[in-house]
């Protein structure tokens, strides 16, 4: 089980290199930053290419886990409020942050962008999100 740790490599990369640590049999189990959709808004579409190029179409992520050499047994989206709950902490925490680091400008780049990340997905989470992955090794 892989939650969120695949980003760090990427997805083809990580489903190649950890299918050595499965039995023959076994499954693997990983979250990913998924477009829901073909088309996105170019805002979102460039963020996501800054930010993670790997992000991909839910049908891509599956041929992609084939081409690893897994059997696709089951993908879901995970719920918004994985999204919801990591931007409301963030919010609730800003302003002490700022506050610690009070005209500190790296501070302050670093909550803008936090907060710009926050309005993208508000805006646009109707394209892309947390998919969860299972497959099962051939």
């Amino acid at each position: 089980w892989s939650e969120g740790s695949i980003y760090n490599i990427g997805f083809e990369r990580g489903l190649k290199e950890w299918r050595k640590f499965l039995k023959p049999g076994g499954y693997i189990a990983i979250t990913e930053n998924t477009w829901f959709r073909e088309e996105q808004p170019l805002e979102i579409k460039e963020f996501w290419q800054e930010a993670y190029p790997l992000i991909d179409t839910i049908s891509n992520k599956v041929a992609q886990m084939e081409k690893a050499g897994y059997l696709p047994v089951a993908t879901y989206m995970l719920p918004e409020t994985i999204w919801t709950d990591y931007y409301s902490m963030q919010a609730l925490n800003a302003e002490s942050f700022l506050k610690k680091y009070k005209g500190n400008k790296t501070a302050e780049e670093f909550i803008a962008s936090q907060r710009y990340e926050a309005e993208l997905y508000y805006k646009c989470k109707a394209y892309y999100g947390y998919m969860f992955y299972i497959g099962k090794k051939l």
